[in-house]
């Protein structure tokens, strides 16, 4: 894969967003000199905190709000289709127990135990009769049984969709989740990721898309098969293996990290953060896109010094140089970043 830097991949997509998208290399880096840009807002699994996740509703919703990029996470059905859940075990967001009483079953995913009910088991009629619920118990539940649970073709065809009537192009950023756990059921997540992404005319490097994932050896196996962009995930705890490859070794395989943000700016248990941490210095200094997760507007999910200001948070992140970032509130985060911590965003001619 052709390795872009992080100083000319953030011009190239906000162009992109903004339909100009033909600009010259040349173009873009003036341009990018010559002013400050927000980090591109992701909608992590799109309006969720207005909507239950990873329905086309909450994608749509979050379009409408202004986002960038829409987030589904993928899994797969019995018969060999991938669909948008955060995970494959489906009661935490879906009435898969209340339907399917007699599916429940106990698994082990990627070292652990997992009781439930999983998608794996469940042909794609059967999960299309399923309704999504939302997952966060203080999140307005009226929604509940109203909306489908989208295949990935069909996130896809909203997104082309919403790019035509917006007038904007709307970029795709998937995540494989425990690709590894699927390919030992000889049901890898690869190809048929990519083929829906060739059937959108999605699969090239030009594209408005990010890939992201968890686990190496599947970024490194994407990295063989495609020329999109990928991000490599970190969680919040120790992964030694990331830790030993260093950004560098990252950067041999993929095109950005999407770090916890609590390891960019730490935060204890009592919700007090601590200076912030070199990581964007030094994954930028190895040439990747930095684009951490997650921003919350509740209180529950603020630090403690913010007094509930959403947006002092995200502008702490934002003057520190991220690139994106992923947020259950895409009207949120554009508002701080226009109003609270303003910046200059390309307009189309």
């Amino acid at each position: 894969m052709k390795k872009i830097s992080a100083t000319y991949v953030l011009p190239v997509a906000v162009i992109a967003l903004t339909g100009l998208a033909a600009c010259g290399e040349d173009t873009a880096r003036t341009e990018q000199a010559s002013m400050s840009e927000r980090p591109l807002v992701i909608a992590h699994r799109g309006a969720s905190g207005y909507l239950p996740e990873h329905t086309l509703e909450a994608y749509a919703l979050a379009v409408e709000q202004g986002a960038d990029f829409i987030e589904p996470d993928l899994v797969i059905t019995k018969d060999g289709v991938l669909i948008a859940r955060h995970e494959n075990e489906l009661s935490d967001t879906t009435d898969a127990a209340q339907k399917f009483p007699d599916r429940k079953t106990t698994k082990t995913i990627d070292g652990r135990e997992v009781e439930g009910w999983f998608s794996e088991d469940f042909t794609l009629d059967e999960i299309k009769t399923l309704r999504a619920n939302e997952r966060v118990p203080f999140r307005d539940q009226s929604n509940n049984g109203r909306f489908e649970i989208p295949t990935f073709a069909e996130v896809l065809a909203l997104r082309a969709r919403l790019s035509s009537e917006s007038g904007r192009t709307v970029g795709i950023y998937p995540e494989t989740k425990h690709p590894s756990y699927f390919a030992g059921l000889d049901m890898p997540l690869e190809e048929p990721l990519l083929r829906a992404l060739e059937d959108a005319d999605l699969n090239r490097a030009d594209a408005p898309v990010f890939i992201q994932s968890f686990e190496v050896t599947n970024l490194m196996k994407l990295n063989a098969l495609t020329e999109v962009p990928l991000i490599q995930l970190i969680g919040g705890s120790a992964d030694h293996e990331i830790e030993a490859m260093g950004f560098d070794g990252i950067a041999s395989y993929a095109d950005g990290i999407g770090p916890a943000k609590g390891l960019i700016i730490p935060m204890d248990r009592e919700g007090r953060t601590g200076p912030p941490s070199d990581l964007v210095e030094r994954a930028h200094a190895a040439g990747l896109l930095v684009h951490p997760y997650t921003f919350r507007p509740e209180p529950e999910f603020l630090p403690a010094q913010y007094g509930g200001d959403a947006a002092a948070e995200l502008c702490a992140f934002a003057a520190l140089g991220i690139d994106g970032l992923f947020t259950d509130a895409t009207d949120i985060a554009l508002k701080a970043f226009s109003e609270s911590c303003p910046m200059a965003v390309r307009s189309t001619p």
